[in-house]
């Protein structure tokens, strides 16, 4: 068995699937595993499940190395659920139960940071199924807004919320006094509804099965924005606000009085695959008075977020951020195993 501290890993955690990546401390790629959620939020006993499930997969990694969670020199966690400190500190515990003592854990948010600034700080804004704001001060105090699933902290944005909110505005055309829309006809083509009577039954059986279709219902909408569409433009708008209002907020409440430029990171799959440039528009419109007197950068993340939590636990190794020849050497790693990955998927789908 190897008795080197040369090891460090770094784990993204979402709601649908977690990547755990082991790499050593010259930023050489050792291994990857791909599984299923880990989750608290998803299971019945909840941290006890999240416990079990990482116990055995970080098993699944490490020994087939001769490794054991002692010979990791610091591990990186950005898990989905991490949202408030009781759910934090709960993590937490779960962490130093496997056998963790130099590590970091949090929201997912906060691997998009360290995954797409050279600097290793400043603000993620994701807007992919849902939204969450996280920062990082180049003295590491942290902070999130947001990402609770909840109207209560402003999470008004993400895939999820939009298409239910193309589905309300072509309901209150119909019977709330809303204005006419343009994606009146292409929504209830989609909704395969040919008589408004029959509209929110429709929408509300697909919203109890889970099978509304969000992708399609956001095409529609940032279609008939870019048209001109009141209605649709509105919704748009609504949502660059509350964006920018949790960006903004997360930047005045963290000490970034020693920088000029802060570094905007936005990921999330409706912020990067947006067919339309009017959110983005929108947003650095109520950016520019929030957000003043910074100059932001704005950053939109092409790298797997994965890549944050592994140059996260090198920093922690190292005590500093990681020179921009070993950033580069992980993300080009992790980038290959995913295009393998996704080529492999695409392959086994075909056959």
């Amino acid at each position: 068995m190897s008795t080197s501290n040369n090891y460090i890993i770094g784990v993204d955690g979402g709601n649908s699937k977690t990547d755990y990546y082991l790499f050593d401390l010259q930023g050489n790629y050792i291994d990857h595993l791909r599984t299923g959620t880990c989750s608290h939020e998803r299971f019945a006993d909840a941290y006890a499940s999240t416990f079990r499930i990482m116990q055995q997969h970080l098993n699944e990694l490490l020994l087939p190395h001769g490794l054991g969670i002692e010979q990791l020199q610091a591990a990186a966690f950005g898990l989905a659920g991490a949202d408030i400190p009781p759910q934090k500190e709960q993590l937490n515990g779960v962490i130093e139960r496997l056998g963790f003592r130099n590590y970091a854990v949090d929201n997912d948010s906060f691997l998009g940071i360290k995954a797409g600034s050279e600097k290793g700080y400043g603000i993620c804004s994701i807007n992919g199924s849902g939204m969450s704001t996280g920062g990082i001060t180049k003295a590491g105090d942290r902070l999130q807004v947001g990402g609770v699933g909840s109207e209560l902290s402003g999470d008004e944005a993400g895939g999820f919320y939009l298409a239910r909110r193309v589905l309300r505005t072509v309901y209150d055309s119909f019977y709330r006094m809303g204005p006419d829309t343009s994606m009146t006809a292409p929504v209830m083509e989609l909704m395969q509804v040919s008589e408004k009577s029959r509209f929110i039954e429709t929408v509300v059986e697909g919203a109890t099965k889970r099978n509304l279709p969000n992708t399609e219902l956001m095409r529609i909408l940032f279609a008939a924005a870019d048209q001109g569409d009141a209605a649709a433009i509105r919704v748009i708008d609504q949502t660059a606000e509350q964006l920018a209002r949790s960006t903004a907020g997360c930047l005045s409440n963290l000490d970034f009085s020693e920088e000029t430029e802060i570094d905007i990171v936005l990921a999330g799959s409706v912020w990067i695959k947006a067919e339309s440039p009017l959110l983005f528009e929108r947003y650095k419109h109520y950016m520019s008075g929030w957000a003043s007197p910074y100059h932001c950068r704005y950053i939109f993340l092409q790298v797997p977020p994965a890549a944050g939590a592994v140059l996260w636990a090198m920093e922690l190794s190292y005590g500093q951020p990681v020179n921009s020849e070993l950033r580069h050497k992980v993300i080009r790693s992790i980038e290959q195993v995913q295009a393998e990955q996704n080529a492999a998927a695409k392959s086994s789908y075909f056959h």
